[in-house]
């Protein structure tokens, strides 16, 4: 088949879309496939992928209002001022991939038809460009992949006026993908049987762990975004300030700043480290006592890094936002090494991206016209 994705970042840049839309790519041309990938590419150098494998990697920008890079270039102070005046009413800078997709997108068509043509939000943006060009008979299929939801995101409530354009795209789509079957709640009734349920993918081949032993003192740690009121660990940070006990929880994250007033608290009890590549992040965090996992306060979402904390063969703690009584307890009995209170994580094969990329193939072929 020939394949096109569409895709705001992929690696070197870190988050959890750019590593699906990698993963996701390199691992259809390694199925034989001939893969097109459109993102905001900046200054990396792609050649040694696209020799070994059949894969193409394009340009999708330059953006002029500072949506940000797969180098990882950031935004100009001047845009990150606009984004807080505009963000979320006009959905600044991410409004720009509209408008880049649907240019680029009718370009790609006047060369040769596409078999399937997946697009990953967020930002839905991304949906809202090929929306735009399509229908089109020359794509054969389309399919939405949504690892967050838009209208219906519990963490992020957009202006109602965005329900036009939502119902559009859904309209016009063969197929939304979404991570979990919970999540179809988050969409629309009428578009709910075009939804597909894809996993996240993960390419398990490179992950090493390190041989595991005892740390001096209880050391824990917690990866990934927090949100106020829905994924929050404020009263869970509150905890740590009182305790007199030795402890190292570590975080990684991309912004520290979210833990204050309590880091300057727990001083040297904390930890921040960057969000580091997959690989990397499952080694370090197989060194960890145990690991920390905040619910969302949600059904419609579920954390990807319960597949990297999974791999990682650690006990997982999992507390709510409110850090009630029984969670303290528990919390205590794994400070002493008592995991007996650990969740059970998800059988990571049905995360292969082998498996999910195959997944994508036959939703293609079940809708392609």
């Amino acid at each position: 088949m020939r394949i096109v994705i569409y895709t705001q970042c992929i690696l070197p840049y870190i988050s959890p879309r750019s590593q699906r839309s990698w993963n996701l790519a390199l691992n259809l041309a390694k199925m034989g496939h001939d893969v097109v990938v459109y993102a905001i590419l900046g200054n990396t150098d792609y050649s040694e992928y696209e020799s070994k494998y059949k894969i193409q990697f394009k340009e999708l920008g330059p953006s002029f209002f500072g949506c940000v890079r797969s180098d990882g270039k950031r935004q100009t102070i001047i845009t990150r001022g606009l984004r807080k005046i505009f963000g979320r009413s006009f959905q600044f800078p991410e409004i720009e991939l509209s408008w880049l997709v649907s240019r680029s997108l009718k370009k790609e068509l006047t060369k040769q038809p596409i078999d399937l043509l997946i697009t990953i939000a967020s930002p839905h943006t991304i949906h809202w460009g090929a929306a735009k060009v399509l229908p089109d008979e020359r794509v054969k299929c389309w399919v939405a992949d949504c690892g967050d939801p838009f209208m219906g995101n519990p963490f992020h409530k957009p202006p109602k006026r965005y329900e036009r354009i939502e119902r559009d795209w859904c309209s016009k789509v063969d197929a939304i993908a979404i991570p979990v079957e919970n999540g179809e709640g988050a969409y629309y009734p009428e578009f709910r049987g075009k939804i597909k349920v894809i996993p996240q993918g993960f390419d398990f081949e490179n992950v090493t762990l390190s041989k595991y032993e005892r740390n001096p003192i209880p050391t824990f740690a917690f990866s990934g975004a927090i949100y106020k009121k829905f994924r929050d660990p404020s009263e869970f940070l509150k905890h740590l300030c009182a305790l007199d006990t030795p402890f190292k929880f570590i975080v990684y994250t991309k912004a520290p700043n979210e833990y204050e007033p309590y880091a300057s608290q727990l001083n040297n009890k904390i930890e921040f480290r960057k969000y580091v590549p997959r690989e990397q992040l499952v080694f370090e965090l197989s060194q960890m006592d145990f690991l920390i996992n905040i619910k969302n306060e949600s059904s419609v979402q579920q954390p990807s890094k319960l597949i990297d904390y999974a791999q990682t063969k650690r006990p997982v703690m999992e507390l709510s936002s409110a850090f009630t009584a029984d969670e303290k307890k528990q919390f205590h009995d794994f400070l002493t090494g008592d995991y007996a209170g650990k969740i059970m994580l998800p059988d990571i094969e049905q995360y292969d991206i082998r498996n999910v990329c195959r997944k994508f193939i036959d939703v293609c072929n079940e809708t392609r016209r």
